[in-house]
């Protein structure tokens, strides 16, 4: 009897929609592919520039899914929402060097923040995760507009170090806050609403 138990609680364990359990259900592989569908549909359709006189740097909500994603169930699906939806820019007229930079931005943001929310899942954790997040997307977006966008405009790195105090630095702040806040606002009634 305790045997059967214990398989029955195995089996249960692993079909979990939480990143606790080693298994993926059915429901949380659907949840995953709806992230990841309105994910796409925001950085297809829902890019505009928030920096004045900045219009080349185009913000999407997209990371604020994957944040969203990233919580809910764990690193893992965050990393797979923070990836595949960019594919798609491939086909815009940034090319891979617009996926490449958007998967960088996104990644660095919602891996660190996910990994430290899956270690305190409180609101407390949450805004660590984020914290620490927001300094690693910092860092690796600088340091990624240094390293590919000089190759992908053709023009020296000092032209790109030239952008960052005028350009880089409050484009890439203002999406990390706007991503955050909006993370924060929305992420209860969300999962709520997904039943997690």
């Amino acid at each position: 009897m305790a045997t059967q138990l214990s398989s029955m609680n195995n089996r249960h364990d692993s079909h979990s929609t939480t990143e606790q359990g080693p298994g993926w259900s059915t429901k949380r592989i659907a949840i995953t592919a709806l992230f990841c569908a309105v994910a796409s549909i925001c950085t297809l359709f829902l890019q505009f520039p928030i920096i004045p006189g900045v219009t080349f740097l185009q913000y999407d909500p997209s990371a604020i899914i994957a944040l969203i994603a990233g919580f809910a169930f764990g690193p893992v699906t965050g990393v797979i929402v923070s990836t595949i939806p960019y594919v798609p820019q491939i086909a815009n007229q940034s090319g891979v060097y617009g996926m490449v930079m958007a998967i960088i931005a996104t990644l660095s943001l919602v891996l660190p923040a996910s990994l430290v929310y899956r270690r305190n899942t409180t609101f407390k954790g949450a805004v660590a995760g984020m914290c620490v997040g927001a300094v690693v997307c910092l860092a690796c977006c600088i340091g990624a507009n240094m390293i590919i966008t000089p190759i992908y405009m053709g023009a020296p790195t000092q032209v790109v170090i030239d952008m960052i105090v005028p350009a880089l630095l409050p484009f890439n702040v203002a999406k990390i806050a706007i991503n955050c806040v909006a993370t924060a606002l929305v992420y209860k009634p969300v999962t709520k609403a997904l039943g997690n």
